[in-house]
Formats: structure tokens, sequence, C-alpha cells
């Protein structure tokens, strides 16, 4: 019972994430509330969401891509808008639980995350502000987020902080 609780808990904060955007600039998230933001400067030769997943496949052998998007199946309605991503993709990652995310979406980002490519890293950093001011309100909502310029990695926040670091170093060669 609790486990399906916990998933139904997940599958609604992860509903009302799906649809964050915003136009705020600046901060990130992570779980209670610490910042993870891996920050660099602005790239000029920006990688597409897929081949920011494969990169980071390279370092994480737990990752795998397991949706790309397109304008025509994102759920945020953000894919080639005016300050929307570029190009988003979701990948999940083995070490967590399968009981920790019973019933949701194979592309939840509980699951493992995503990687949101923006033309901007302040549009990128917009929404990870975004992000932040919902999870501010809803604690179990909480994710690590790290970029690179316009790049934004969503990671799980059952994923453990060591776990998550992984990520960290992996945004940094991005």
């Amino acid at each position: 019972m609790h486990t399906r609780t916990t998933a139904a808990g997940l599958a609604l904060a992860g509903a009302l994430l799906t649809g964050c955007s915003s136009n705020d600039t600046a901060s990130s998230v992570s779980p209670k509330g610490t910042s993870s933001v891996a920050a660099s400067a602005e790239k000029s030769d920006v990688l597409t969401a897929q081949q920011a997943v494969a990169a980071l496949e390279k370092s994480i052998p737990e990752l795998k891509l397991v949706q790309d998007y397109t304008e025509a199946n994102d759920p945020n309605h953000l894919f080639g808008r005016p300050g929307g991503y570029t190009s988003k993709a979701a990948f999940s990652d083995s070490r967590v639980s399968s009981a920790d995310v019973e019933g949701l979406d194979k592309d939840a980002i509980e699951r493992g995350g995503s990687v949101e490519v923006f033309k901007t890293a302040e549009a990128a950093k917009a929404r990870a502000k975004y992000i932040e001011t919902i999870a501010k309100s809803m604690p179990g909502v909480t994710e690590y987020h790290y970029m690179a310029g316009g790049i934004l990695v969503r990671v799980s926040n059952l994923l453990t902080p060591t776990q998550a670091k992984d990520y960290e170093a992996g945004a940094k060669s991005l």
C-alpha cells in the first residue's frame, strides 16, 4: 500500500512539474532545497538533448535513453516555442528502485531524468528556477539540476546525492 501511495504521489508531482515553464532567471533545486547547479560558460556548439544523453551514457552506464521528444509528443508543450527548449530527451537510471516508480510513465523524471536544451543559458536557468519554485511548495517533487550553457540536466531525487554527482560530473563535460 505504501508503494502505491508513494507512486501516486510521485505521479501527481510529476504531472505538476511536466507543465513547468518560466521566463525568470537563475537558480536550481535539489533534494532538501540545496543548490546543485553545475553552471558553465555559454557553449557555441550546442548539443541536442539526444546527443547530450549519449554523452552522459558514456560515463554513466546505468543511464538509458527512453524517450526522444518532438513538438508532436512533448508533454510540456515547450518544444520549439518561444522561451521553450529546442530539444528534449528522457532517460532512466537502473539505480532507481522499480518499487519507487511503480505506476509512473516510462519517461517520468523520477525514473532517471531528462535533458532539455535551450537557445541560451538564461532560458535554461529560467526553467530551473521555475521548477524550483514549484518544488518549494511540494518538497516531495524536488530534483537535482545540472547545467552546461543552455543544457539543463534534470535528475531524479530518488538517486542518492552520491549517485547524482555522476550527472554533475557528466554535465561539466557537455
